[in-house]
């Protein structure tokens, strides 16, 4: 293993203790997979925030969204019809449920460490059908002076991606869903090439297909087509179950960098890179064979959902990339890298 990540010692940098719940007689669970920018000055992030209420023996309670507000469902934890196997999932009488309730919270930091909850900025929680069961794993992309906000919306019509717009952070156009279901992991690029946007996205299929990360384009940002398979899963490798992109691809001479997450058949889930032709980015150059970050540490490997280390954020200054990372997908963790040395690290003669 050639694990290439420069953790910072502070880490985790946000624990679910650190915050408020936002509803009273719930509680939060996990902090999950912040989307990263700067914005007057500081570097913010926009914090997936999963809530639940308080467990009570012999029950299984979990909220969802409805139009008068929060709803509580509450089961008996001896109920034949339950299935409670996936500490993420409820499945329950044919439907399936989220065991939490995500909404998407700012904090800033003027270093980048110690992050803190500013006065203004409001909670952005789900509403309407299409985000009943919470909104989650926000990435964000500065482009022509817009923030491009695309989320996972989640209900029980499935998976999609949502997607707001904002100059300040305090109004917000709703752009509604922009991609429909199964879709997620939907990272735009932070450039124009061609007069046109791009954006990699994650598509899934149970019965056909696989989780593989896609490449679409638009002409407005809001508006996708000419959708192109692009990195797939690799047998018996780290990545061989499912892969998923992680931020805005960084560019670079050698064309862009995406840094992507992949997941095994034991649901361990490490960091990749992928290079990306620079004038024609559904083209894939090269590829790492083995991950540049594998969860290793107590804070990655034992949380709520332990093996895991999840990005949708990062700072670039110069060579240096600060990626800003979920760990056990509990915890806000930070860690830095070398581009070179992920430049370095790509394989070129397979990149399938």
């Amino acid at each position: 293993m050639n694990d290439k990540a420069h953790r910072f010692i502070e880490n985790p940098l946000l624990s679910p203790s650190d915050l408020e719940p936002s509803w009273p007689g719930l509680e939060i669970t996990c902090l999950l997979n912040p989307g990263v920018f700067t914005f007057q000055g500081k570097i913010w992030i926009i914090v997936r925030v999963a809530e639940r209420p308080a467990q009570k023996e012999g029950f299984i309670s979990f909220p969802i969204l409805t139009p008068e507000g929060i709803e509580i469902i509450e089961i008996p934890s001896n109920d034949p019809d339950l299935n409670k196997e996936d500490p993420r999932i409820i499945k329950y009488k044919g439907a399936d449920y989220l065991t939490t309730l995500s909404h998407l919270r700012l904090l800033c930091s003027e270093d980048g460490i110690r992050f803190y909850e500013p006065e203004g900025y409001d909670i952005l929680s789900g509403s309407g059908d299409h985000q009943a069961f919470g909104i989650e794993d926000c990435r964000v992309t500065f482009l022509e002076g817009t923030y491009y906000l695309s989320f996972t919306a989640v209900s029980s019509n499935g998976v999609a991606v949502g997607m707001k717009t904002t100059h300040d952070w305090k109004t917000f156009t709703d752009e509604g869903i922009i991609i429909p279901p199964h879709n997620k992991d939907c990272a735009i690029f932070e450039e124009k090439i061609g007069g046109k946007f791009y954006a990699l996205h994650r598509p899934s299929s149970v019965d056909l297909g696989g989780n593989y990360i896609w490449i679409a384009e638009s002409p407005d940002g809001i508006h996708w087509g000419k959708h192109k398979c692009l990195v797939k899963t690799r047998a018996d490798k780290w990545d061989s179950k499912r892969v998923g992109a992680g931020a805005a691809p960084v560019k670079t001479d050698k064309g862009w960098l995406e840094i992507y997450h992949g997941a095994n058949a034991q649901h361990r889930y490490c960091l990749g890179a992928v290079l990306l032709d620079l004038d024609n980015p559904s083209v894939v150059l090269a590829r790492t064979d083995e991950p540049i970050m594998v969860p290793s540490e107590n804070y990655e490997l034992s949380g709520f959902f332990g093996h895991v280390v999840f990005t949708n954020g990062h700072i670039v200054n110069g060579d240096e990339i600060t990626i800003y990372y979920g760990a056990a997908d509990e915890f806000v963790c930070g860690a830095r890298f070398s581009i070179a040395e992920i430049l370095a690290s790509l394989t070129y003669d397979h990149v399938k």
